[in-house]
């Protein structure tokens, strides 16, 4: 998986990793129906470009499940992630052009940071562009995703169920578009600021709610760059709970 070659990885069982294994640039591993699984630590996504991860069981990482930095597109899709020790799927360091979808994320703190630190700004304003769209975020604490600097990032027709401390949160300059998302047992969906992180901007489009708050909102967001149809929200959790996770490309 580190050489810069085109190379598809099917992974057909289990792969106990010791520390956090590099994926070099053109490189597709995908998991085998519902066996493909990687336990144990992740997959480091570094200065590479076109790199797709699917189909696959991650648990018990002593890091992060799947980092990404100087990276550029990127596309993680139908993935089951539980249990790292850091975050789930952690994006940082100029990376752009990045799409997270259709991934089932449980039993999971610190779910997705998109942006490392509130001082990078030098390398990644302008970049950190992430569309989080149809993915499950099933009782993840926080970093729902936890943005800094990308503008735009779009969180579209994501399910968000029971969420404990908070579902996105944009600071530092970012620009966030929360669209068309069902947000159940959520009591704060999303706002600005973070921790000692300055304050974003974000603007919520066309979100259901049951049983959660309403959010923060302020500011504005630069235009999505690629043409897009949301789906209505309230289908959103029927879609997502039936095709986010392993197995069902």
């Amino acid at each position: 998986m580190q050489s810069g070659s085109a190379q598809t990885v099917r992974v057909n069982g289990t792969i106990a990793l010791s520390s956090m294994t590099k994926v070099a640039s053109n490189k597709t591993i995908v998991g085998v129906g519902t066996s493909g699984k990687i336990t144990g630590s992740g997959l480091n996504v570094a200065n590479a470009n076109n790199v797709i991860i699917q189909n696959l069981t991650f648990t018990g990482s002593n890091d992060d499940a799947i980092n990404v930095q100087y990276s550029t597109n990127v596309w993680i899709d139908h993935n089951d992630i539980s249990d790292a020790y850091d975050g789930a799927v952690d994006i940082k360091r100029a990376s752009t052009n990045i799409t997270v979808s259709w991934n089932r994320t449980h039993d999971q703190d610190k779910n997705m940071l998109l942006g490392h630190s509130d001082d990078n700004a030098s390398e990644d304003t302008g970049k950190l562009k992430v569309t989080y769209v149809n993915n499950w975020f099933d009782g993840t604490n926080q970093r729902n995703p936890r943005v800094r600097f990308g503008n735009p990032v779009h969180v579209l027709n994501n399910y968000f169920s029971d969420i404990g401390s908070y579902g996105v949160a944009s600071t530092e300059n970012a620009g966030v578009l929360v669209e068309g998302n069902y947000f159940e047992n959520t009591e704060d969906p999303y706002h600005l600021g973070e921790g000692s992180s300055d304050e974003g901007s974000l603007v919520a489009r066309n979100n259901y709610f049951v049983g959660s708050g309403t959010g923060q909102t302020g500011g504005s967001v630069a235009s999505i760059p690629y043409s897009y149809t949301a789906q209505s929200a309230s289908s959103v959790k029927a879609t997502v709970t039936a095709g986010a996770g392993v197995g069902k490309i």
